[in-house]
């Protein structure tokens, strides 16, 4: 029994030191802590001070050019192109610096600070993202092979409808974040996710009925195309970037979209008879639930509705497209010549 006691107060000294140099330790990192903070609040204020000074240098340099010789409009050319080289340093920076979040963030989550510290954070929530992405496509494509082969049945279609929201809704968010640690995805493809998201509740709110029942299978085909595109779309655009990024040509934080931009050029252009195939059918879609909403039996608010958001992803994803692809072929043009 002494030999127990004297074991039990050997190990409660030891733990009597370890918790001494862990108090130390800690204190040390509250310390740190705070030495971060003020860097940061340092850091910022100096970022949002430089660019007012180069925001009010541009207008003067736009004042100068009326009275500039033809050397000079050179040097103001010159400048100008260091600025906009300057604000991409920034916005790299600010990347890794705490911001206020957008109004929808905002909403979602309130004022909590969002921003990833350091780039192993950051390539682990994106990659996460991305996983997340494939996952739903997948099970998303098995609950509408369900759905329209299998389970005819209104409960059924209600939960694959909710998963859709759930889905569109947490992409959203979650590229929210991502945008404010940096990733570049910006325009008509961030916009298409809130527009899907709203469609998808539109979807969940259509009652039982005639025009449901008439407009249900063409739903779930489509469903089903569009999550076989997405597949496709993630496999070969994440092979592309991951050469891309070896190469330096492509920001760490780029993800793959659901559509088509320049960089995916090399190698992804067999995705686009696809892709213009997928808003094609979205332009189907709209004008099959323009019909129906004109049909005698149609009550529903959600079949008008639905047509215009329809139609609103049709010419979003067709005239983006259509712009990168043009783009691009512009681009080549000029290097041949």
């Amino acid at each position: 029994m002494v030999l127990h006691l004297q074991k039990c107060q050997e190990e409660w000294k030891d733990l009597e030191e370890e918790f001494q140099q862990l108090q130390e330790t800690h204190r040390t990192y509250k310390q740190k802590l705070e030495e971060l903070s003020t860097l940061q609040a340092t850091c910022s204020a100096s970022i949002q001070k430089q660019k007012r000074a180069l925001k009010d240098l541009q207008c003067s340099f736009q004042r100068c050019k009326r009275n500039c010789s033809l050397k000079e409009l050179e040097l103001v050319e010159q400048i100008n192109h260091q600025i906009k080289e300057r604000q991409n340093v920034f916005f790299d920076m600010e990347a890794y610096l705490p911001k206020k979040n957008g109004l929808y963030l905002n909403l979602v989550l309130g004022n909590v600070n969002v921003t990833l510290l350091n780039n192993q954070a950051k390539f682990a929530y994106k990659d996460e993202y991305e996983k997340f992405k494939l996952y739903l496509t997948i099970i998303l494509f098995l609950g509408a092979v369900a759905c329209r082969f299998v389970l005819h049945y209104r409960v059924t279609d209600e939960v694959f409808n909710f998963l859709l929201v759930w889905y569109y809704c947490t992409l959203t968010i979650r590229e929210s974040i991502l945008i404010s640690n940096g990733s570049r995805i910006k325009g008509w493809w961030v916009s298409h996710h809130y527009v899907s998201t709203f469609l998808s509740g539109v979807m969940l709110t259509w009652p039982e009925g005639l025009i449901y029942q008439m407009f249900r299978n063409q739903f779930l085909a489509f469903s089903i195309f569009q999550s076989c595109v997405q597949f496709l779309q993630y496999y070969y655009q994440s092979g592309c970037l991951y050469r891309l990024r070896a190469l330096g040509e492509r920001n760490h934080l780029d993800l793959t979209v659901e559509g088509f931009q320049s960089w995916m050029w090399r190698g992804l252009t067999f995705l686009l008879p696809f892709l213009f195939f997928g808003h094609f059918w979205q332009l189907y879609n709209a004008i099959t639930l323009f019909e129906l909403s004109r049909h005698e039996k149609c009550k529903e608010w959600q079949v008008f509705v639905l047509a215009l958001t329809f139609l609103v992803l049709f010419l979003g994803n067709f005239l983006t497209t259509l712009k990168v692809v043009h783009a691009k072929f512009q681009k080549n043009k000029l290097k041949k010549l």
